[in-house]
């Protein structure tokens, strides 16, 4: 039977032997090693030449798992710069604290979680103490992504250091009252210190690459040098599991993002168990970023270690530990020494004869307590090798127990992570391990007390030495004084006012035609950021290409294939596109990133993000509610929009609901354009509210959601009444009447209002000529280019209400002395425009493409939908009917008329 691993003739045929004695000879020495030292013999030389290879440059395959042992050896690490017990001091009051702010909460029922800043605090401490650069130093200082479950023990230090006050520490969780702390990093509501929402599992991880690679992109376009800042991402060996969090690992390897470090703590728990019971989280994830590209730092063992591995002659240890799952080690980390004993060195004879030099202390020291993740001097070695490798991101590996120094009550326990307070003598347990001058007499009425040293003790004196030393307090956000950016020359933006004349334009071209004026202008126009996933052409954007770039921090390494054309494939290390291949999420987390460069780096850029609609907010929406809590600002472009104006590609390119999901952000503002020249407008008034002069009463921290379409159209002239512009703004103008429109129906004719969004008001306009010349009824058309701007400031009339305030809602306003009823039709569900119906008195109905998507012509499809203009008629003709103003008859024949 053939070895299905044996290499086959035809391999070999492939790679040329010039010296087959010289490589039997090689074999044959192999061989004789496996005969007398054993395998694993054979395969440590194996490994150790394969390293001496990659690290002499020779080109071979990588290899993509070691030992599992600590990269650092003990010998090799270098002096912790500082005072090592006094950041133990730090460290056990963070810790105390962090505990005791959960377990007071717990009384409220508002939760929190302690085991994960417990197993994490070296990760931070050491970070904090020695690396972390703050905002007050040259620069911009560096960015940090903190994993959320460890939210108590980044309030605890702040709490040491006088950010945070006892008052503040008890209100944990409970925000209401104005003087509380968000259960997790959430800059929208501590915007001083939380820069980057994380706890939605897997988006730190990808938003710490591309911000590490925006970072490249304001370097190497000339907008700022942030050359010095570094991007650390701190994330949990469970979370590695969510596809946002590996996906982007190629992309920071290739672009060799050496401003950015991972740290995975790998306390092989996940919520309900170990990671990976029956396999080993920190191999997987090795292989998986060795093969990524990435430099990999393991740091797993504590110094109680050393003494076992000096014991380990014949390499016994090692294996053992390699092969024992992870399930097993936590099970260890719970168990007596008689246990740890059989179970793990009585399975090797040569593991036995070491166990018998191993007092029960110091069996229980190791399996127990020491872990490279919770010695200060380990971390410390693992971040300056990160800080000090060139040419490659690095990832750490730092294994730890979760529930650390909590007492074994909580170390390693399954439960852990929804286990929310300790007792009072678990508390005062604690207080012991962790040698603090707590008394008993604090402990009144049984609530834990918080501790703190003092103002002027040493211990924050230290702290505070040392966070000034780095640039400032840590975490911390700041949002620099920076000046209104000018508005454009008002020429782009009344470029569409006249119409298109004969030519059909789509709005999405209308939209990018507008950016190609506004990145010429001569203030702003380098501050724009287009970013695009692989559909450039499809919008229309190819033209960009030469003229903007596409960044790449490579450049062009070759020819491209169309360089004879006009409009050729440029990248360059100074592009202003962000090209981001087929990643909505790359593209979002790029977005965010540049969309919060105000204030990461106190730059405003002007991202805008244009995709095919149906890929954005379902697709990528819980990047769109971090993009809210991170407090970005943009523009989100959704092209080919509309659940019929891209029938061809079928039902999961047929967005008929992004606007529904877009209205539930509170930070999105969404419009659904018709024309060329409500496009303009509405980024004309989004480029002054985010970026220029914006109003005392208004919010600058939005962003904007454009629905734009693919149909190529007429576009007309810009009316000329008063109030159109702050009608497009606040999402609705009367287009034209009946009458403006050269219609001429009776005087005394029947009247209707026709509001539409989008595309469908083409089909409003043609129901208009219908309804005149075929049933003698006057319709008037009106743009609602935002349904849910109508629909808010309707709600803010309301609560104004409520406090007394006489407020009417603009639709109601816009509406009032409109004659007859209201038809609303978009190419959306029928719930898009809905949301305005209560605060329409006129009587009000809708139409709209509820329901799948499918693959037809455009005319099919609306007729399908019932929402075209002969389906528009028919439905106005009912509404008209029910209150006696046409004849009922009127609404059978039309159907018959039209087919329908």
């Amino acid at each position: 039977m053939t070895d299905p691993n044996a290499i086959q003739p035809s391999e070999l045929d492939q790679l040329p032997d010039r010296d087959p004695e010289e490589t039997a000879e090689w074999q044959a020495s192999l061989d004789a090693v496996a005969a007398a030292a054993g395998p694993h013999r054979a395969a440590y030389l194996m490994r150790r030449t394969l390293e001496r290879a990659e690290g002499a440059g020779v080109a071979l395959p990588k290899l993509l798992e070691t030992d599992y042992v600590n990269t650092i050896p003990t010998a090799a690490e270098p002096a912790v710069d500082g005072d090592e017990a006094m950041e133990q001091r730090i460290t056990a009051w963070n810790r105390w604290n962090a505990a005791a702010m959960v377990t007071r909460g717990s009384k409220y029922g508002v939760g929190g979680h302690i085991a994960t800043f417990a197993s994490a605090a070296w990760l931070y401490e050491t970070g904090f103490n020695h690396f972390f650069r703050g905002k007050e130093g040259d620069g911009s200082g560096d960015q940090l992504y903190i994993q959320g479950h460890a939210s108590p023990g980044i309030y605890a230090r702040a709490f040491l250091d006088g950010r945070i006050g006892e008052e503040q520490l008890d209100n944990f969780r409970r925000e209401a009252g104005g003087n509380g702390l968000p259960s997790y990093p959430h800059p929208r509501r501590l915007p001083w210190l939380w820069e980057f929402p994380t706890v939605s599992m897997g988006l730190g991880p990808i938003s710490a690459i591309y911000q590490a690679r925006f970072n490249r992109y304001l370097t190497s376009r000339g907008i700022k040098d942030v050359s010095d800042s570094h991007v650390w991402a701190f994330l949990g060996d469970g979370e590695m599991d969510e596809p946002e969090s590996t996906t982007a690992l190629t992309l920071a390897a290739r672009e060799r993002l050496d401003n950015l470090t991972f740290v995975v703590n790998c306390n092989l728990q996940r919520l309900d168990g170990p990671v990976r019971a029956n396999f080993k989280i920190v191999q997987e994830l090795e292989a998986q970023f060795r093969g990524a590209g990435w430099n990999v730092i393991k740091t797993l063992w504590g110094t109680a270690w050393d003494e076992l591995f000096q014991l380990d002659t014949t390499g016994a240890l090692v294996r053992r530990l390699r092969e024992v799952p992870d399930a097993q080690v936590q099970t260890y980390q719970t168990r007596d020494a008689a246990y740890i004993r059989e179970d793990f060195f009585g399975k090797d004879p040569a593991l036995a004869e070491m166990a018998k030099l191993l007092s029960d202390d110091k069996i229980l020291e190791c399996f127990h307590l020491s872990r490279g993740g919770h010695e200060s001097r380990k971390v410390y070695a693992a971040y300056k090798a990160a800080l000090s490798h060139k040419g490659a991101p690095t990832v750490i590996l730092a294994q730890t127990v979760k529930g650390h120094t909590l007492g074994e009550g909580f170390a390693s326990k399954n439960a852990n992570h929804q286990m929310k307070k300790l007792t009072v003598d678990e508390f005062k347990a604690m207080r012991d391990r962790l040698e603090l001058p707590i008394a008993d007499s604090r402990f009144t009425d049984g609530v834990v007390p918080y501790a703190h040293p003092g103002a002027d003790s040493p211990e924050v004196r230290y702290l505070q030495e040392r966070r000034a030393a780095l640039g400032g307090p840590a975490p911390a956000r700041r949002v620099h004084p920076v000046a209104p950016l000018p508005q454009p020359a008002e020429k782009a933006f009344t470029a569409f006012d006249k119409g298109s004349g004969s030519q059909n334009v789509a709005t999405t071209m209308a939209f990018v035609r507008l950016v190609k004026d506004l990145v010429r202008d001569k203030e702003t126009g380098r501050r724009w950021v287009p970013i695009v996933p692989d559909e450039a052409r499809t919008f229309g954007m190819e033209s960009l290409f030469p003229s903007l770039g596409i960044y790449s921090p490579m450049g062009q390494t070759y020819e491209p294939v169309d360089r004879d054309q006009l409009m050729y494939y440029k990248e360059a290390k100074n592009g202003q596109i962000l090209n981001e291949g087929i990643t909505e999420a790359g593209a979002m987390a790029e977005f965010i990133a540049a969309s919060t460069s105000y204030s990461t780096h106190g730059e405003t850029m002007i991202p805008f993000y244009i995709y095919y609609s149906m890929f954005g907010w379902q697709r990528t929406g819980d990047q769109m509610w971090q993009l809210g809590d991170q407090l970005g600002r943009g523009f989100l472009v959704g092209a080919t929009a509309g659940r019929t104006t891209l029938t061809g590609e079928g039902l999961q390119h047929a967005d008929g609901h992004s606007p529904v999901i877009a209205a539930t952000n509170p930070a999105a503002l969404t419009y659904d354009p018709a024309f060329a020249y409500e496009v303009a407008v509405i980024v004309k008034e989004g480029l002054r509210r985010m970026f220029g002069e914006a109003k005392p009463d208004e919010d600058q921290n939005v962003f904007y959601y454009l629905t734009v379409y693919n149909e190529p159209l007429p576009q007309p002239a810009k009316p000329q009444a008063a109030g159109v512009d702050e009608g497009i703004v606040k999402g609705l103008y009367r287009f034209n009447t009946a009458e403006s429109a050269g219609l001429s129906p009776a005087a005394n004719a029947p009247r209707i209002q026709l509001l539409g969004s989008g595309t469908a008001i083409h089909w409003a306009l043609k129901a208009q000529a219908l309804l005149a010349e075929e049933w003698g009824v006057s319709a008037d058309v009106w743009s609602a280019t935002s349904w849910t701007e109508l629909r808010r400031d309707a709600m803010e009339a309301d609560e104004a209400l409520l406090r007394g305030e006489d407020r009417v809602p603009f639709v109601r306003q816009a509406l009032q002395g409109a004659e007859g009823p209201v038809l609303a039709v978009s190419d959306y569900m029928r719930q898009v425009p809905d949301q305005i119906a209560q605060w329409v008195e006129q009587d009000y109905t809708s139409l709209g493409a509820d329901g799948f998507g499918l693959s037809d012509t455009r005319e099919a499809a609306r007729r399908h939908f019932g929402v075209d203009a002969e389906s528009i008629v028919v439905a106005a003709l009912a509404q008209l009917a029910r209150r006696g103003e046409v004849r009922a008859t009127a609404v059978k024949e039309a159907r018959e008329k039209y087919g329908l």
